[in-house]
């Protein structure tokens, strides 16, 4: 008896665990695709699992910070899902890596064509957005969820510095320091860079080669022109030689 009472109590204590655990792992998330660099862009992916057993998620909306606005905002295509950017004018303009931004994408809504997230299963939404703002730690989404069942789960409370995770947390971008030199698109400077500066090195093989051609050939034609006068100075020695025969 005693040794089945403890296995009841083991296992209760053990669903109870997961039971307190499961909103740990199972709310919407968010992360980049490599680093989240200040002043930069980058790619991330909104994460969202069907908690449901008995419904499918059917619909997933991210609201973008107001207070931090992103100039460029574009969603990555997705089969199975419609996908429909919201572009709003701010209530107030907000100057942002030197430019005055008044109107920005708000919002960005995916909707199932077909059955959606079904249960046990998760779906990643990609959007590139950028340049992310220079003056904050971190970018706070709100999202919410939509089930088949008519369902609204929203993942809009923040996370207060040490206090314990909310019930539905939402999505948190942390961001990095800003890349040293602050260059975007560097790679493609230097690529161009390399492309023009094999060109010149080419331009300067190319004259070299030209230059010693140039060089050979004139050295041929007086090699020539020397061939030629000996010929010549020969044709007569041998002429005179036979005139002096003749007349002896």
């Amino acid at each position: 008896m005693k040794a089945s009472r403890l296995a009841v109590v083991g296992t209760a204590a053990a669903t109870a665990v997961l039971a307190l655990s499961a909103p740990a792992f199972a709310h919407v998330s968010v992360q980049p695709e490599g680093a989240a660099a200040k002043g930069g862009y980058t790619v991330v992916n909104f994460k969202v699992p069907n908690e449901r057993d008995n419904a499918s998620t059917t619909q997933v909306e991210v609201n973008l910070p107001a207070d931090h606005p992103l100039a460029s905002v574009m969603p990555q295509p997705l089969d199975g899902w419609t996908v429909k950017v919201t572009r709003s004018k701010l209530d107030k303009p907000v100057t942002a890596h030197g430019e005055k931004i008044d109107e920005a994408v708000t919002k960005v809504t995916w909707t199932a064509d077909g059955k959606g997230i079904e249960p046990g299963f998760f779906q990643k939404f990609p959007l590139s957005i950028g340049a992310l703002p220079e003056d904050t730690d971190t970018l706070v989404f709100k999202a919410i969820q939509t089930y088949s069942n008519k369902e609204v789960v929203r993942w809009i409370e923040p996370q207060k510095e040490g206090a314990e995770e909310p019930e539905h947390p939402a999505p948190t971008l942390a961001l990095t320091a800003a890349a040293e030199g602050g260059h975007h698109g560097s790679a493609a400077a230097e690529d161009a860079s390399h492309t023009e500066e094999t060109d010149e090195h080419t331009d300067e093989h190319t004259d070299e080669a030209a230059s010693a051609a140039d060089s050979s050939d004139t050295t041929a034609r007086v090699l020539g022109v020397v061939g030629i006068l000996v010929g010549l100075a020969g044709v007569a020695y041998g002429v005179l030689a036979g005139r002096r025969r003749t007349n002896a």
